[in-house]
């Protein structure tokens, strides 16, 4: 990593999957030693009776030691139980992550207030492919809810607003998230050819999660690991990960899964994570200040597309006209676009990243304010 690296403390099992009970686990690592948890507790479905299909088979290959509480009381002293500690072991600015559906997210919104926790959010994850109700007695729940929380009301918790909206073609990012189900060669399979994991969430999700709400070489905990889902996005984006799960199986399929798992480039994660740090730089500014001269070509660095700078900062390509983050998504048709590293300008028969006029300019602004 460029910079100062991140204090951490030398006793924390990082960058592991531990088996064990998450409670036990839990209680065995430092307090105040992590920056951010993910947690996909148990649903609670075994005491609601909807394990099963009419016709008696599992839903979604869960069997009965996946979610076994005998009572509602034993539920929730469970539920408090993790939560605690999960409370001790955040840091004083550290956010946590819950997921549930109607079963249990609203026990855990209750049990999180109580230990206090400071609700941020609540996150609707709309399933793009959820799957139908069997009996046809209900709505399909296409559904799931994250709570979003701080350590406490005084934390100065993090929240990369500009990746966000970066990542949503320029508009703030909203509550509601529309994405698919953990599908095709995403999910683990066992020897059989069938789910490893019942609840498997997919990547999105959790990349997401990580780039809204943590930086590089934060240490992210996941006491119910499963698939080690989070372990594999934090390790493509350059943080550390704990898992905890107590399932062998589980545990050497999210192993083998996140050795596949190539960090992303040093640089790339920088650029993703450090955006709400950077000064904002209007492109038009650059224009007025005559660092880009309207009418100059630009063009990304295959030199494959190419627009033309207008006076007002907007880019045009044939019919396409937008800021330099829109049209650069718009011609590669990608969900969101960092313009200023994706359009190149030519100086001295060189091809440069229009960041580099970005710092320019908050180079000239930091001189003239010394001067």
């Amino acid at each position: 990593m460029s910079g100062m690296k991140k204090s951490v403390p030398m006793e924390l099992p990082l960058d592991r999957i531990i088996r064990g009970e998450c409670v036990d686990v839990m209680r065995g690592l430092p307090s105040g030693s992590v920056d951010c948890i993910f947690a996909d507790p148990p649903y609670n479905l075994q005491l609601r009776g909807e394990l099963r299909r009419p016709d008696d088979t599992l839903v979604d290959g869960v069997d009965d030691e996946w979610d076994k509480f005998s009572d509602l009381e034993e539920y929730d002293r469970f539920t408090r139980a993790w939560l605690s500690e999960a409370h001790r072991l955040l840091r004083k600015d550290g956010t946590i992550w819950v997921i549930g559906s109607y079963h249990n997210i609203f026990r855990l919104g209750a049990i999180l207030q109580d230990l206090g926790f400071w609700i941020l959010n609540d996150i609707v994850w709309r399933k793009s492919n959820p799957m139908p109700n069997f009996r046809g007695r209900r709505f399909t729940n296409a559904h799931e809810t994250l709570i979003w929380a701080a350590r406490g009301p005084e934390s100065r918790y993090r929240f990369n607003y500009q990746a966000m909206k970066a990542l949503n073609d320029d508009v703030q990012m909203r509550s509601d998230w529309y994405l698919p189900l953990c599908t095709g060669n995403e999910r683990l399979r066992n020897e059989h050819g069938l789910k490893l994991h019942p609840t498997q969430k997919p990547e999105s999700l959790l990349h997401r999660v990580l780039v809204s709400s943590t930086t590089v070489d934060d240490v992210v905990l996941d006491p119910f690991s499963g698939s080690g889902t989070t372990a594999a996005m934090a390790r493509r984006l350059r943080r550390h990960f704990i898992g905890i799960e107590r399932h062998p199986d589980y545990i050497e399929a999210s192993l083998a899964r996140i050795a596949r798992e190539q960090p992303l480039p040093e640089d790339a994660v920088q650029t993703t994570q450090d955006r709400r740090e950077a000064p904002r730089v209007p492109f038009g500014s650059l224009v007025e200040q005559g660092l880009i001269v309207a009418g100059t070509v630009v063009c990304d660095k295959k030199q494959r597309l190419h627009a033309t700078v207008s006076p007002d900062g907007s880019l045009v390509s044939g019919t396409h006209r937008g800021s330099i983050h829109k049209l650069g998504a718009q011609l590669t048709n990608a969900p969101s676009c960092n313009g200023w590293t994706f359009w190149h300008f030519e100086r001295e028969g060189v091809l440069l990243p229009l960041d580099v006029l970005r710092q320019e300019s908050l180079q000239m602004a930091a001189e003239s304010a010394q001067g």
